[in-house]
Protein backbone atom coordinates (compact mmCIF):
# COMPACT_ATOMS: atom_id res chain seq x y z
CA UNK A 1 0.00 0.00 0.00
CA UNK A 2 1.12 3.56 -0.61
CA UNK A 3 0.15 7.18 -0.33
CA UNK A 4 -0.06 9.08 -3.64
CA UNK A 5 0.80 12.79 -3.83
CA UNK A 6 0.32 15.06 -6.83
CA UNK A 7 1.97 18.46 -6.55
CA UNK A 8 0.87 20.76 -9.40
CA UNK A 9 0.92 17.83 -11.83
CA UNK A 10 -0.14 18.83 -15.35
CA UNK A 11 -0.03 17.69 -18.95
CA UNK A 12 0.51 19.91 -21.99
CA UNK A 13 0.99 18.32 -25.41
CA UNK A 14 3.55 19.60 -27.94
CA UNK A 15 0.80 21.37 -29.91
CA UNK A 16 0.06 23.49 -26.83
CA UNK A 17 -3.14 21.69 -25.77
CA UNK A 18 -3.37 21.62 -21.96
CA UNK A 19 -5.11 18.30 -21.25
CA UNK A 20 -4.66 18.53 -17.46
CA UNK A 21 -4.15 21.86 -15.74
CA UNK A 22 -1.70 21.79 -12.78
CA UNK A 23 -3.48 19.82 -10.06
CA UNK A 24 -2.59 19.01 -6.46
CA UNK A 25 -4.13 16.44 -4.11
CA UNK A 26 -3.17 13.57 -1.78
CA UNK A 27 -4.58 10.05 -1.75
CA UNK A 28 -4.22 8.38 1.62
CA UNK A 29 -2.82 4.90 2.11
CA UNK A 30 -5.64 2.42 1.45
CA UNK A 31 -8.08 5.04 0.12
CA UNK A 32 -10.41 4.45 -2.84
CA UNK A 33 -10.55 7.63 -4.94
CA UNK A 34 -12.67 8.03 -8.07
CA UNK A 35 -11.88 10.49 -10.87
CA UNK A 36 -15.15 11.38 -12.58
CA UNK A 37 -16.17 13.74 -15.33
CA UNK A 38 -17.44 13.88 -18.91
CA UNK A 39 -15.47 12.65 -21.92
CA UNK A 40 -12.44 14.82 -22.60
CA UNK A 41 -12.18 16.24 -19.08
CA UNK A 42 -8.67 14.81 -18.50
CA UNK A 43 -9.45 12.00 -16.06
CA UNK A 44 -7.87 9.19 -18.12
CA UNK A 45 -4.85 11.35 -18.95
CA UNK A 46 -4.35 12.01 -15.23
CA UNK A 47 -4.59 8.27 -14.48
CA UNK A 48 -2.14 7.46 -17.27
CA UNK A 49 0.34 9.95 -15.83
CA UNK A 50 0.14 8.15 -12.49
CA UNK A 51 0.66 4.86 -14.34
CA UNK A 52 3.64 6.22 -16.28
CA UNK A 53 1.94 5.77 -19.65
CA UNK A 54 1.90 9.56 -20.22
CA UNK A 55 4.80 11.91 -19.56
CA UNK A 56 4.28 14.53 -16.85
CA UNK A 57 5.03 18.01 -18.23
CA UNK A 58 4.47 19.95 -14.99
CA UNK A 59 4.77 19.23 -11.29
CA UNK A 60 5.81 16.26 -9.22
CA UNK A 61 4.20 12.85 -8.63
CA UNK A 62 5.04 10.71 -5.60
CA UNK A 63 3.98 7.12 -4.89
CA UNK A 64 4.88 6.38 -1.30
CA UNK A 65 8.05 8.28 -0.47
CA UNK A 66 9.42 8.12 -4.01
CA UNK A 67 9.22 10.69 -6.81
CA UNK A 68 8.24 8.69 -9.88
CA UNK A 69 8.08 11.31 -12.68
CA UNK A 70 10.84 9.53 -14.59
CA UNK A 71 10.29 5.98 -13.30
CA UNK A 72 9.20 3.35 -15.83
CA UNK A 73 5.67 1.94 -15.39
CA UNK A 74 7.04 -1.53 -14.59
CA UNK A 75 9.03 -0.10 -11.68
CA UNK A 76 6.21 1.90 -10.05
CA UNK A 77 4.71 -1.08 -8.15
CA UNK A 78 1.27 -0.54 -9.67
CA UNK A 79 -1.33 -2.80 -11.27
CA UNK A 80 -3.79 -1.50 -13.87
CA UNK A 81 -7.18 -2.85 -14.95
CA UNK A 82 -8.26 -1.64 -18.39
CA UNK A 83 -11.63 -1.12 -20.03
CA UNK A 84 -11.00 -3.74 -22.72
CA UNK A 85 -9.73 -6.51 -20.35
CA UNK A 86 -6.47 -6.94 -22.42
CA UNK A 87 -6.48 -10.73 -22.02
CA UNK A 88 -4.45 -13.11 -24.18
CA UNK A 89 -7.08 -15.07 -26.17
CA UNK A 90 -4.86 -18.15 -26.70
CA UNK A 91 -4.09 -18.54 -22.98
CA UNK A 92 -6.24 -20.14 -20.30
CA UNK A 93 -7.52 -18.13 -17.36
CA UNK A 94 -4.78 -19.69 -15.22
CA UNK A 95 -2.03 -18.54 -17.59
CA UNK A 96 -3.57 -15.10 -18.09
CA UNK A 97 -3.66 -14.45 -14.35
CA UNK A 98 -0.12 -15.70 -13.77
CA UNK A 99 1.50 -14.31 -16.91
CA UNK A 100 2.97 -11.20 -15.28
CA UNK A 101 4.49 -13.26 -12.49
CA UNK A 102 6.01 -15.66 -15.01
CA UNK A 103 7.65 -12.72 -16.80
CA UNK A 104 9.18 -11.73 -13.47
CA UNK A 105 10.58 -15.27 -13.22
CA UNK A 106 8.57 -16.03 -10.08
CA UNK A 107 8.90 -19.73 -9.09
CA UNK A 108 6.16 -21.92 -10.60
CA UNK A 109 4.87 -23.12 -7.23
CA UNK A 110 4.48 -19.54 -5.99
CA UNK A 111 2.68 -18.55 -9.19
CA UNK A 112 0.22 -21.42 -8.81
CA UNK A 113 -0.46 -20.57 -5.16
CA UNK A 114 -1.10 -16.91 -5.99
CA UNK A 115 -3.33 -17.82 -8.96
CA UNK A 116 -5.38 -20.18 -6.80
CA UNK A 117 -5.78 -17.53 -4.08
CA UNK A 118 -6.91 -14.92 -6.62
CA UNK A 119 -9.29 -17.39 -8.28
CA UNK A 120 -10.95 -18.19 -4.96
CA UNK A 121 -11.25 -14.51 -4.14
CA UNK A 122 -12.87 -13.73 -7.51
CA UNK A 123 -14.97 -16.91 -7.90
CA UNK A 124 -12.92 -18.10 -10.87
CA UNK A 125 -11.77 -21.49 -9.55
CA UNK A 126 -14.08 -23.43 -11.91
CA UNK A 127 -12.89 -21.45 -14.94
CA UNK A 128 -9.11 -21.67 -14.63
CA UNK A 129 -8.73 -24.01 -17.62
CA UNK A 130 -11.06 -22.07 -19.92
CA UNK A 131 -10.01 -19.47 -22.46
CA UNK A 132 -11.37 -15.90 -22.52
CA UNK A 133 -13.73 -16.64 -25.44
CA UNK A 134 -15.54 -19.14 -23.20
CA UNK A 135 -16.23 -16.52 -20.50
CA UNK A 136 -18.87 -13.83 -20.02
CA UNK A 137 -17.92 -10.15 -19.92
CA UNK A 138 -18.07 -10.09 -16.13
CA UNK A 139 -15.87 -13.19 -15.86
CA UNK A 140 -13.30 -11.68 -18.24
CA UNK A 141 -13.17 -8.56 -16.11
CA UNK A 142 -12.59 -10.74 -13.03
CA UNK A 143 -9.67 -12.38 -14.82
CA UNK A 144 -8.21 -8.93 -15.54
CA UNK A 145 -8.62 -8.07 -11.87
CA UNK A 146 -7.04 -11.38 -10.87
CA UNK A 147 -3.99 -10.56 -12.97
CA UNK A 148 -3.68 -7.29 -11.02
CA UNK A 149 -4.29 -8.90 -7.61
CA UNK A 150 -1.53 -11.54 -7.91
CA UNK A 151 1.07 -8.82 -8.38
CA UNK A 152 0.38 -7.61 -4.82
CA UNK A 153 0.90 -3.96 -5.85
CA UNK A 154 0.99 -0.87 -3.67
CA UNK A 155 -1.45 0.91 -5.99
CA UNK A 156 -4.44 -0.24 -8.10
CA UNK A 157 -5.46 1.82 -11.16
CA UNK A 158 -8.84 1.21 -12.83
CA UNK A 159 -9.52 2.82 -16.23
CA UNK A 160 -13.32 2.64 -16.79
CA UNK A 161 -13.29 -1.15 -16.22
CA UNK A 162 -17.07 -1.60 -16.35
CA UNK A 163 -17.90 0.38 -19.50
CA UNK A 164 -18.25 -2.74 -21.68
CA UNK A 165 -20.68 -4.52 -19.34
CA UNK A 166 -24.46 -4.41 -19.33
CA UNK A 167 -26.33 -2.60 -16.55
CA UNK A 168 -26.91 -5.66 -14.36
CA UNK A 169 -23.29 -6.78 -14.55
CA UNK A 170 -22.06 -3.25 -13.87
CA UNK A 171 -24.07 -3.17 -10.65
CA UNK A 172 -22.69 -6.54 -9.59
CA UNK A 173 -19.09 -5.70 -10.48
CA UNK A 174 -19.26 -2.36 -8.65
CA UNK A 175 -19.96 -4.24 -5.43
CA UNK A 176 -17.28 -6.85 -6.14
CA UNK A 177 -14.56 -4.30 -6.92
CA UNK A 178 -15.33 -2.27 -3.81
CA UNK A 179 -15.40 -5.42 -1.65
CA UNK A 180 -12.09 -6.58 -3.14
CA UNK A 181 -10.44 -3.23 -2.48
CA UNK A 182 -11.71 -3.25 1.11
CA UNK A 183 -10.42 -6.80 1.61
CA UNK A 184 -6.96 -6.06 0.21
CA UNK A 185 -6.68 -2.53 1.60
CA UNK A 186 -4.75 -1.34 -1.47
CA UNK A 187 -4.75 2.34 -2.43
CA UNK A 188 -6.90 2.65 -5.55
CA UNK A 189 -7.63 5.25 -8.25
CA UNK A 190 -10.69 4.56 -10.37
CA UNK A 191 -11.69 6.49 -13.51
CA UNK A 192 -15.28 6.64 -14.75
CA UNK A 193 -17.71 8.95 -16.54
CA UNK A 194 -20.59 7.29 -14.65
CA UNK A 195 -21.55 9.41 -11.63
CA UNK A 196 -23.48 6.47 -10.10
CA UNK A 197 -20.28 4.41 -10.03
CA UNK A 198 -18.46 7.34 -8.45
CA UNK A 199 -21.12 7.90 -5.77
CA UNK A 200 -21.44 4.23 -4.80
CA UNK A 201 -17.77 3.22 -4.81
CA UNK A 202 -15.62 6.13 -3.70
CA UNK A 203 -14.22 7.12 -0.34
CA UNK A 204 -13.57 10.46 -2.05
CA UNK A 205 -14.53 11.80 -5.46
CA UNK A 206 -12.49 14.16 -7.64
CA UNK A 207 -14.73 15.87 -10.20
CA UNK A 208 -12.89 17.10 -13.30
CA UNK A 209 -14.06 19.49 -16.00
CA UNK A 210 -12.05 20.66 -19.00
CA UNK A 211 -8.76 19.56 -17.46
CA UNK A 212 -9.24 21.16 -14.06
CA UNK A 213 -10.48 19.95 -10.69
CA UNK A 214 -13.95 21.31 -9.91
CA UNK A 215 -14.33 19.72 -6.46
CA UNK A 216 -12.83 17.09 -4.16
CA UNK A 217 -14.93 15.55 -1.39
CA UNK A 218 -16.83 12.58 -0.06
CA UNK A 219 -19.84 11.38 -2.06
CA UNK A 220 -22.13 13.07 0.49
CA UNK A 221 -20.25 16.39 0.29
CA UNK A 222 -20.23 16.36 -3.49
CA UNK A 223 -23.95 15.56 -3.66
CA UNK A 224 -25.32 17.87 -0.98
CA UNK A 225 -22.87 20.78 -1.29
CA UNK A 226 -21.69 21.02 -4.91
CA UNK A 227 -19.01 23.64 -5.45
CA UNK A 228 -20.39 24.76 -8.81
CA UNK A 229 -23.32 24.41 -11.16
CA UNK A 230 -21.22 21.98 -13.19
CA UNK A 231 -20.88 19.61 -10.22
CA UNK A 232 -24.54 20.12 -9.31
CA UNK A 233 -25.71 19.20 -12.81
CA UNK A 234 -23.23 16.34 -13.33
CA UNK A 235 -23.54 14.50 -10.02
CA UNK A 236 -26.93 13.01 -9.24
CA UNK A 237 -29.52 11.01 -11.16
CA UNK A 238 -31.62 12.98 -11.86
CA UNK A 239 -29.32 16.00 -11.45
CA UNK A 240 -29.95 19.04 -9.28
CA UNK A 241 -32.56 21.47 -10.62
CA UNK A 242 -30.96 24.79 -11.61
CA UNK A 243 -33.16 27.87 -12.01
CA UNK A 244 -32.43 31.48 -12.93
CA UNK A 245 -33.51 33.64 -9.98
CA UNK A 246 -33.12 37.06 -8.37
CA UNK A 247 -31.97 37.33 -4.75
CA UNK A 248 -33.14 40.28 -2.71
CA UNK A 249 -32.00 39.87 0.89
CA UNK A 250 -34.25 37.32 2.55
CA UNK A 251 -36.40 36.83 -0.55
CA UNK A 252 -35.73 34.96 -3.76
CA UNK A 253 -37.77 35.63 -6.89
CA UNK A 254 -38.26 33.02 -9.60
CA UNK A 255 -40.46 34.57 -12.25
CA UNK A 256 -43.60 35.75 -10.46
CA UNK A 257 -42.93 33.53 -7.42
CA UNK A 258 -41.21 34.72 -4.22
CA UNK A 259 -39.53 32.32 -1.78
CA UNK A 260 -38.30 33.19 1.71
CA UNK A 261 -34.67 32.30 2.36
CA UNK A 262 -32.97 31.32 5.64
CA UNK A 263 -30.22 33.65 6.89
CA UNK A 264 -27.48 31.31 5.63
CA UNK A 265 -28.79 31.51 2.05
CA UNK A 266 -29.42 35.24 1.71
CA UNK A 267 -27.85 37.43 -0.97
CA UNK A 268 -28.59 39.98 -3.65
CA UNK A 269 -28.57 40.19 -7.43
CA UNK A 270 -29.00 37.53 -10.13
CA UNK A 271 -28.24 34.00 -8.92
CA UNK A 272 -28.77 30.40 -9.94
CA UNK A 273 -30.98 28.48 -7.52
CA UNK A 274 -30.19 24.80 -7.05
CA UNK A 275 -32.34 22.20 -5.37
CA UNK A 276 -32.34 18.40 -5.58
CA UNK A 277 -35.48 16.73 -7.02
CA UNK A 278 -36.14 14.91 -3.73
CA UNK A 279 -36.03 18.15 -1.69
CA UNK A 280 -39.41 19.33 -2.93
CA UNK A 281 -42.65 18.84 -0.97
CA UNK A 282 -45.91 18.11 -2.75
CA UNK A 283 -48.77 19.47 -0.68
CA UNK A 284 -51.95 21.45 -1.15
CA UNK A 285 -50.50 24.34 0.88
CA UNK A 286 -47.59 24.74 -1.52
CA UNK A 287 -46.80 28.27 -2.66
CA UNK A 288 -44.89 27.56 -5.89
CA UNK A 289 -46.85 26.71 -9.04
CA UNK A 290 -45.47 23.76 -11.01
CA UNK A 291 -46.79 22.32 -14.25
CA UNK A 292 -46.34 18.55 -14.57
CA UNK A 293 -45.73 17.55 -18.20
CA UNK A 294 -44.51 13.95 -17.93
CA UNK A 295 -44.70 11.33 -15.15
CA UNK A 296 -41.84 8.82 -15.27
CA UNK A 297 -42.54 5.57 -13.41
CA UNK A 298 -39.46 4.01 -11.78
CA UNK A 299 -41.07 1.41 -9.55
CA UNK A 300 -40.19 2.51 -6.03
CA UNK A 301 -40.56 6.18 -6.92
CA UNK A 302 -41.72 8.53 -9.66
CA UNK A 303 -40.12 11.46 -11.44
CA UNK A 304 -42.35 14.40 -12.33
CA UNK A 305 -40.90 16.39 -15.21
CA UNK A 306 -42.31 19.79 -16.01
CA UNK A 307 -41.75 23.53 -15.71
CA UNK A 308 -41.44 25.99 -12.86
CA UNK A 309 -41.61 29.66 -13.96
CA UNK A 310 -41.15 28.44 -17.55
CA UNK A 311 -37.90 26.66 -16.63
CA UNK A 312 -37.35 22.88 -16.74
CA UNK A 313 -37.81 21.28 -13.33
CA UNK A 314 -37.93 17.70 -11.99
CA UNK A 315 -39.40 16.32 -8.76
CA UNK A 316 -38.66 12.90 -7.26
CA UNK A 317 -41.53 11.50 -5.21
CA UNK A 318 -42.86 8.22 -3.85
CA UNK A 319 -45.41 6.10 -5.66
CA UNK A 320 -48.02 6.27 -2.90
CA UNK A 321 -49.87 9.18 -4.51
CA UNK A 322 -51.16 9.17 -8.06
CA UNK A 323 -49.72 12.11 -9.98
CA UNK A 324 -50.92 13.12 -13.43
CA UNK A 325 -49.89 15.86 -15.87
CA UNK A 326 -51.32 19.26 -14.90
CA UNK A 327 -50.79 22.21 -12.57
CA UNK A 328 -49.96 21.62 -8.90
CA UNK A 329 -48.54 23.67 -5.99
CA UNK A 330 -45.24 22.67 -4.40
CA UNK A 331 -42.87 23.82 -1.65
CA UNK A 332 -39.10 24.11 -2.05
CA UNK A 333 -37.50 23.27 1.27
CA UNK A 334 -35.62 26.51 2.11
CA UNK A 335 -32.85 24.76 4.05
CA UNK A 336 -32.05 22.60 1.00
CA UNK A 337 -31.74 25.46 -1.48
CA UNK A 338 -28.25 26.15 -2.82
CA UNK A 339 -27.28 29.41 -4.52
CA UNK A 340 -24.65 29.83 -7.23
CA UNK A 341 -23.11 32.85 -8.93
CA UNK A 342 -25.10 33.51 -12.10
CA UNK A 343 -21.94 34.32 -14.07
CA UNK A 344 -19.23 31.95 -12.83
CA UNK A 345 -21.41 29.10 -11.57
CA UNK A 346 -19.45 28.98 -8.28
CA UNK A 347 -21.34 28.21 -5.09
CA UNK A 348 -22.21 31.23 -2.94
Amino acid sequence: MAKVTLDQVGKTYPNGFEAVKPSSFDIADGEFVVLVGPSGCGKSTLLRMVAGLEDITDGQLMIGDRVVNDVDPADRDIAMVFQNYALYPHMTVRRNIGYGLKNRKTPAAEIEAKVQDAARMLNLTDYLDRKPAQLSGGQRQRVAMGRAVVRDPSLFLFDEPLSNLDAKLRNQMRIEIKALQRRLGVTSIYVTHDQVEAMTMADRIIVLNEGRIEQIGSPSEIYHNPASTFVASFMGAPPMNLLDAQADGSALRIGDTTIALPATRQGSGPVTLGIRPEDVDLQSAGQVPFRVDIVEELGAHRLLHGHLADQPFTISTGNDVDHRPGDIAITLRPEMIRLFDAQTGAAL
